[in-house]
Order: C-alpha cells, then sequence, then structure tokens
C-alpha cells in the first residue's frame, strides 16, 4: 500500500485529508511522470463523478496540470470507465477521474489512467509519490504561452454510450429493466443507453445534488431497486455505484444476482459461443465457494487473485484472459474495456438473457452461493505483521479446514489499509460455519491483540 496511494487510487475526505493542494500537486506530479518529455503540448482528460466536491477538485488538478505546460479537456460528468475508454481513443496522453467510487459524498477520490487506458503500475505511483513527499523532482514551472489551455467537448458522452452500444448485437425491446444510478456517474449515460436499446426503462436515483450520491441507493443499498424491480413487474433491475464501475442485478422475483454469478453467466455463455479465451475465468480469493465449484462442474479453469479489480485485471493482462470480476460487481470484459464497467456489465447479462430465452432467475441457478461468514478482528499493529506466521493461528485454522473438507473453506486475510484480520468461512451449514469462524477469531485476539 502506498504512501498516497491505495488499491484503487488516492482517496479520502474531500478538502481535509484530500487537499486542493494535494490535488494540485498530484496534477503536476503526475505530468512529470507519464508524460514524454518530447511532447511540447502534453494532452491530459479529467472526467468526475456528481459529488459536490468533485469540481472543486478537478480545478485544483486542472490547475496543477496546466502549470507544468499540459493542455486539459475536462469532461464533467462520466463514468470511471468512460474516461477509461475516451482517453485511448482521443489519443490524449493520460486521463484522471475524481470519484470515490461506491463512498459518501464527504470522500473523493483520484483515479490515474495511462494513455493506454489502464491504470497506474505501482512504481509509476511511487514515482508521483516520491515527487509530490520527498521531492525526488521539481516540476517545471511554465510562463506566458507555454502555460496549458483548458477546454470542453460535448461529444464524450454520445462516443461513450456508442461505444458500449456496439459491444452487443442485438436490442431489448421485449425486456422492462429497473435501474438505480446511485445519484452517480451513470446519470449521464444510462437512461439514453437502455433507450436506445430499445428497453421499457424504469430509473431511480437519477436526480444529483452533489450531496445525495450513495445516500441508501445503488449497489450497496439494494432494497429500493428490488423494490422496483417488484413493483413494475421488471425483468431484471440493474443498480450501479457511484461513478458506474460496478453493477449488482436484481432478478425478476427480487432476489440479488452479485459479481461472482455474474462472472458465472457470461464465463459459461463466451464459452458456449467459443469466446472463452484459455477457458479461464479470473475472480479475487474471496469469490464464493460455488464460483469455483461452478467451474469444476463445467469445465471452466478459475484464476484466483488477491481482493481488488486491479489484480483481477493485472492477471487479465498477462495471461490473455477475457472475463474477470469480483463479488462486489467489478466484471471486466478485457474485448470491451480496460476496467470494471458497470453498464457494459449490464448489457451483456441482458444480452445472454436474450440469447437463451432464460429470465434472470433460471440462469442465476447455473451457481450454487455456499453460506458465508465474515468476522474482522482488531489486533495491534505489531499483531497484525505476526499473523501469517503464528503457529497457533495456522492450526486452528488447519483443524477447522479439516472439519470442513470439500465441504467449506477458510479464509484469513490481514486488511491492507486497517489494523485487522478478516476471517471468512464458507460451508453448507451457516450455523456451524459461524461457530468456527468465532472460534478461529478468538485465537487471533488471544494471540494478536
Amino acid at each position: 500500500m502506498g504512501r498516497l496511494f491505495g488499491t484503487d487510487g488516492a482517496r479520502g475526505i474531500a478538502n481535509s485529508e484530500l487537499t486542493c493542494e494535494l490535488a494540485m500537486q498530484i496534477g503536476r506530479a503526475a505530468a512529470m511522470v507519464l508524460i514524454d518529455e518530447k511532447i511540447k503540448r502534453p494532452k491530459v482528460m479529467i472526467g468526475m463523478d456528481t459529488r459536490i466536491s468533485s469540481s472543486m477538485l478537478c480545478s485544483a488538478i486542472t490547475a496543477g496540470l496546466c502549470s507544468v505546460g499540459a493542455d486539459v479537456m475536462q469532461l464533467g460528468v462520466l463514468p470511471t470507465p468512460a474516461v477509461a475508454y475516451l482517453v485511448k481513443k482521443y489519443n490524449y496522453d493520460a486521463a484522471v477521474m475524481i470519484t470515490a467510487s461506491h463512498n459518501p459524498c464527504e470522500y473523493n477520490g483520484i483515479k490515474i489512467f495511462q494513455k493506454d487506458g489502464f491504470k497506474l503500475p505501482d512504481e509509476l505511483e511511487e514515482r508521483i509519490e516520491g515527487i509530490i513527499l520527498d521531492g525526488t523532482s521539481v516540476p517545471p514551472v511554465k510562463i506566458g504561452a507555454d502555460v496549458g489551455r483548458i477546454r470542453t467537448s460535448e461529444m464524450p458522452i454520445f462516443d461513450y454510450v456508442r461505444h458500449l452500444e456496439k459491444t452487443i448485437d442485438c436490442t431489448f425491446e421485449e425486456y422492462k429493466v429497473a435501474l438505480d444510478c446511485a445519484n452517480g456517474a451513470s446519470c449521464i449515460t444510462a437512461s439514453e443507453l437502455f433507450t436506445d436499446l430499445g428497453a421499457d426503462i424504469h430509473i431511480k436515483s437519477s436526480i444529483p445534488n452533489g450531496v445525495n450520491i450513495n445516500r441508501k441507493c445503488g449497489s450497496t443499498h439494494l432494497d429500493g431497486l428490488r423494490h422496483l424491480v417488484l413493483e413494475n413487474k421488471c425483468d431484471v433491475g440493474f443498480a450501479f455505484d457511484g461513478d458506474a464501475d460496478r453493477m449488482l442485478a436484481i432478478d425478476e422475483n427480487g432476489d440479488v444476482v452479485d459479481g461472482d454469478k455474474v462472472v458465472a453467466i457470461c464465463a459459461y455463455d463466451m464459452k458456449q459461443r467459443g469466446l472463452l479465451d484459455k477457458n479461464t475465468a479470473v475472480v479475487t480469493v474471496m469469490s464464493n465457494m460455488g464460483f469455483f465449484k461452478f467451474c469444476e462442474k463445467n469445465g471452466i479453469n478459475c484464476e484466483k487473485t488477491k481482493v481488488g479489480d486491479r489484480y483481477v485485471l493485472e492477471n487479465m493482462r498477462k495471461n490473455g484472459y477475457k472475463i474477470g470480476g469480483e463479488q462486489s460487481g467489478h466484471v471486466i470484459f478485457y474485448d470491451y474495456a480496460t476496467t470494471g464497467d458497470g453498464q457494459l456489465t449490464a448489457i451483456q447479462l441482458l444480452a445472454v438473457m436474450k440469447r437463451t430465452g432464460k429470465k434472470l432467475s433460471e440462469l442465476a441457478k447455473m451457481m450454487t452461493t455456499y453460506p458465508q461468514v465474515l468476522i474482522n478482528v482488531s489486533v495491534s499493529p505489531f499483531g497484525k505483521l505476526r499473523c501469517e506466521k503464528d503457529k497457533a493461528i495456522a492450526e486452528a485454522v488447519a483443524k477447522v479446514e479439516k472439519y470442513l473438507g470439500d465441504d467449506g473453506r477458510v479464509l484469513v486475510r490481514v486488511s491492507g489499509t486497517e489494523p485487522l484480520v478478516r476471517v471468512m468461512l464458507e460451508g453448507k451449514d451457516i450455523d456451524q460455519i459461524t461457530e468456527y469462524a468465532n472460534e478461529i477469531a478468538e485465537v487471533i485476539k488471544e494471540r494478536l491483540i
């Protein structure tokens, strides 16, 4: 974990932890790291979500970039995956997205993309941190005609929506679709996308006011979407998060279809059509055991990564895999996107429904979700470092694994950001795995506090 950057950019409480001064410094440092010195007028685009602090931080980053001679295109409100797509399409040198994803409005963050549409690797983030925190390099000061210019464009929304529409070969006139836009970035694009594709849409949480982003809505609060689906007898509902890079679905019966099931449904469909390269799907170690059982049953290889969609994508890029994702709804279709894309995922899932003629509830049955228990154990900073080497903890885990056999799974994981050890168990009997999880948690408390 970096000093400024976490697993998904720099993030914190806006104007307190993530200040305008820091945003300006990140803009300057990013320009130095990402842009070839031979380019006299580098070009950087900036998008943002709907939270109240996004415009403020956009102005600060823009000032930082212009001060070192970069020209800036301000895209306005757009989903994160739109920015990742457009930086390559428009042949820009870098892109910035201002968002705190699924977090409340008081938070904000900065995600940076290279010109190929991929997020920064660790080494480039470390170089940016070095410039800001250690003064390893001094940003150039431009004056006169060398100062960067600022412009805007009305085309980004049109170009992004057309890109999504081209990823499928069908329309959805026979479907009634509910949408929860989380009062976030998908408010700008979702209605146009699904209407263009012929769906009869019912939409909620699509009037952002700067402070209602993710507030009791979106992919982290599904009750409202469930009610909308059932009340209007919709075929399916899609909930996005604040920057629309993730999606969770609700089937026609009001049941949740999470990221694991979406990857399972789409990977199986791709395999049936001969499109699942190397016959492999990529997920994280936190994916449900039911997904791994699904892969075994259907002859699909499964690659497991650390938690975080960036690690899923790294594995996909390295090995040439076509689909991967997280339980939380980050799903990556590598043929069409360089990051998770909630709206892309939604129309791909709807296309599977149309191809097969099956309801979402029927498709979701191909994967059985195992009951899961997660306990967060507070530990000391020193205890956190000792967790993986502690013999008593290892013995407690081994004992439970022996009890569960092939019908369950134990995962003990140190948090990357907090003084916590996470104990996750899966199995067929919720009471049994709850008891076992508490037993392991007690050992961790005794050993690591």
